[in-house]
């Protein structure tokens, strides 16, 4: 609850945030928009963020509710981002244990981890392998279009 009157008292640029349900303090709303100078600028993307019972200690769950196309956003709409996989050890050894959760982390470290996500995909790690060949191979072409209505469909679905 601190954490949605902290970002209602003090918005943060690139994103809004809010509960889903008044009564449930679990389940959030966010709006990210596309990076100014990247190829999402423009777009307006709707994600969920679910909090398990145990926030901090366990790091919430993000999906995208609009289409996005990246390396690190399963054709689902699952984020995959170091900082929000369970801490500790990663047994694939990608990860240092400080890049994955830490308590310590807000909704508002998430947005800007995911916003600088959205500017430099890693394309190493992919939850979208079809979006990270794209990205590595060719950026400009179908990565682009594909990118590109993504961000015409969200602008479209932005006052639904």
């Amino acid at each position: 609850m601190e954490q949605v009157q902290s970002l209602n008292k003090n918005p943060v640029e690139g994103f809004s945030a809010g509960l889903i349900d008044d009564d449930d303090i679990y389940k959030w709303e966010v709006v990210i928009i596309g990076p100014q100078d990247t190829l999402f600028e423009g777009g307006f993307f709707k994600a969920y963020l679910t909090f398990p019972y145990d926030y901090p200690l366990r790091p919430p769950k993000m999906k995208f509710i609009t289409e996005i196309w990246h390396p690190n956003v399963a054709k689902n709409g699952d984020v995959c981002i170091s900082i929000l996989h369970e801490p500790g050890e990663d047994k694939f050894g990608y990860e240092k244990p400080e890049e994955r959760w830490l308590p310590i982390h807000t909704v508002e470290t998430i947005m800007i981890s995911v916003i600088s996500m959205l500017a430099d995909p890693n394309s190493d790690s992919p939850a979208n392998v079809d979006a990270a060949k794209e990205w590595r191979e060719d950026p400009n072409g179908e990565f682009k279009r594909k990118v590109a209505r993504c961000v015409r469909k969200s602008q479209e679905m932005a006052f639904d």
